[in-house]
């Protein structure tokens, strides 16, 4: 049975995109992320538990939203009485050319329906923030205007989902070291990404310069995922343009 949480109140961070955002990153990290009580995170079976990186092959993985919630909280922007909830909705490898991510699409859907169950727990529940990653597995229909479309309209639909048209909206870069080596079909996407964050309001842009991929860190052939301590990094960038949509 899940647990119930109607007396907790929460603000939400909604997590959807593929696999940086979903945390691929591998390698040793400056300050590793410390578990908070007051920081939950939703899975797509809907219970929740107290947010934390991932292990896995005996690697500890990274995950950009939780250095995220780790500064909402530091710098005092949780309220007395209240919880950061993440809903990840975000799962590797998927896109909208694969029909994953559109309006009828199952991770969608999927991710509609944690907003809706999570806003529906308690009255004063609210989502503050929508962090999105993706567009690797888009290249392989690298069309700025087709992926434009998509983004925009997924991000309006969840903004009504959440009751807010102001919804921050915050995206970002891919990998360099992997732009750098595709950049022919890397560039349409991310200039649709930008774009959508320029026109849609309340949205901002992340820039990745200077992050690393898997393979810079550990010497794997792993250049598409950024490394734990760049998603660390990511994840304090995100930030700051949280501050400053919410400013």
């Amino acid at each position: 049975m899940l647990q119930d949480y109607s007396n907790e109140k929460f603000d939400i961070i909604i997590q959807g995109g593929q696999s940086n955002s979903e945390g691929c990153g591998i390698g040793a990290v400056d300050v590793p992320y410390e578990p908070r009580p007051e920081i939950l995170m939703m899975k797509s079976d809907l219970g929740i538990d107290i947010a934390r990186e991932n292990f896995y092959e005996g690697n500890t993985i990274g995950n950009l939203s939780l250095t995220f919630a780790d500064r909402y909280v530091q710098r005092g922007r949780l309220k007395d009485g209240r919880k950061l909830l993440i809903l990840m909705a975000a799962v590797g490898g998927t896109g909208f050319h694969d029909r994953r991510w559109g309006l009828k699409d199952d991770l969608f859907l999927k991710m509609i329906e944690m907003i809706e169950k999570a806003l529906s727990m308690n009255p004063e529940n609210k989502a503050v923030v929508f962090l999105w990653h993706q567009g690797e597995s888009d290249t392989a229909n690298p069309v700025r205007d087709i992926h434009y479309k998509n983004l925009r309209t997924l991000v309006e639909n969840v903004r009504e989902t959440a009751g807010q048209k102001s919804l921050p909206f915050i995206a970002g870069d891919l990998v360099p070291q992997w732009y750098n080596e595709n950049t022919e079909v890397c560039k349409p996407i991310v200039t649709a990404i930008k774009d959508v964050c320029s026109d849609i309001g309340h949205g901002a842009f992340t820039e990745t310069t200077g992050l690393t991929s898997n393979s810079e860190v550990v010497g794997n052939d792993d250049i598409i995922h950024f490394s734990r301590q760049a998603l660390y990094e990511l994840g304090d960038r995100y930030y700051e343009k949280y501050l400053m949509l919410s400013s």
